[in-house]
């Protein structure tokens, strides 16, 4: 679904599952700087939107979800996972309930999945699915910004900013009330800089909660009777898991970012011809408008915190996500 904020001066379309909305609008560092201070907003109405309405939509979902939510307050921003049998992460959502209505944002063309997976789970529960990203965008306000929120939409508020469901009919308007737009780019940095996972991005087939730090956060320890919770607290109360998220300082003298799924290796291991062992890969690398060449990525948890590491051939030292 094409965004009309790409019809904007400047603006540049981003690529692949970000299609159909700005990478940025031609000054990415301007553009970080300006959400980094609190102004102009980002246009993520390429993301799916999911409703839940009903008088059972919270004690149901929370039997469905990794999240505590069966007395989520209105107006709470919460966040939460679906996982697999085994425990692997297979949706994520971003929600908020109203009072009447549960709102989720997730990944971009993920809501036909989920919404299938939701209904299969419906049976006897006073609960109505609907898909409305067809009518629904969400835009991203940073922490601090004094923009005008719309009437006839739910907001999330986090301590990063504002999520807005707004009316899709009201987007191409929405920059003379929100101030200078700032493209995917700036979002994305800002997020690797906060350390915050994306499905699809920090995650593969096979990844657990544990691996991203999203234990806490979108996982409830104290609550189970949802698929993939026997895998949840094994791995919490009787081991660690298999791989840990990083964040990592690349050298700022190369001039191509290493792209996602860049093997990484260990710069002074001698095994393999030289090359070294692959420990991890890259899951998101962007450049901050502070910060320089920086990147999220996943590793085996018994990497040495201070080893010395290659992103392709990029030298990389690592920061302390997920405690080994």
């Amino acid at each position: 679904m094409k965004s009309p904020l790409l019809s904007l001066p400047g603006a540049v379309p981003a690529e692949g599952v970000d299609e159909g909305v700005a990478a940025h609008y031609g000054d990415l560092f301007r553009e970080q700087r300006a959400l980094a201070d609190g102004t102009g907003f980002v246009d993520l109405s390429h993301r799916g939107v999911v409703t839940v309405t009903g008088d059972d939509r919270l004690s149901w979902l929370h039997l469905l979800l990794t999240q505590h939510v069966s007395e989520l307050p209105p107006g709470e921003a919460t966040e939460a996972l679906v996982l697999s049998a085994n425990g692997h992460i297979e949706h994520a959502l971003y929600l908020v309930d109203d009072g009447t209505t549960v709102w989720a944002h997730v990944e971009p063309g993920t809501q036909g999945a989920l919404i299938a997976y939701l209904e299969s789970m419906k049976f006897f529960y006073r609960v109505e699915v609907e898909d409305r990203t067809a009518d629904i965008a969400v835009v991203y306000l940073p922490a601090g910004s004094i923009a005008e929120v719309p009437e006839g939409g739910a907001v999330r508020e986090t301590p990063y900013g504002r999520d807005l469901f707004v009316p899709r009919a009201d987007l191409e308007s929405y920059p003379a009330k929100a101030g200078p737009p700032a493209g995917l780019l700036a979002y994305e940095a800002l997020r690797v800089e906060h350390h915050q996972p994306r499905l699809g991005f920090e995650t593969d087939h096979r990844t657990i909660p544990h691996e991203l730090g999203w234990i806490g956060t979108a996982v409830h320890l104290q609550k189970g009777c949802y698929r993939g919770q026997e895998t949840v607290a094994r791995v919490q109360n009787l081991g660690k898991p298999p791989r840990r998220l990083v964040f990592l300082h690349l050298d700022g003298s190369d001039v191509h970012l290493p792209p996602h799924g860049t093997e990484i290796r260990v710069a002074d291991d001698g095994t393999d011809g030289g090359e070294g062992r692959r420990i991890g890969f890259i899951t998101t690398s962007v450049r901050h408008h502070e910060l320089g060449p920086v990147a999220l990525a996943l590793v085996k948890r018994n990497v040495p915190v201070d080893a010395r590491l290659l992103a392709g051939e990029t030298a990389a030292a690592q920061e302390v996500v997920v405690t080994p």
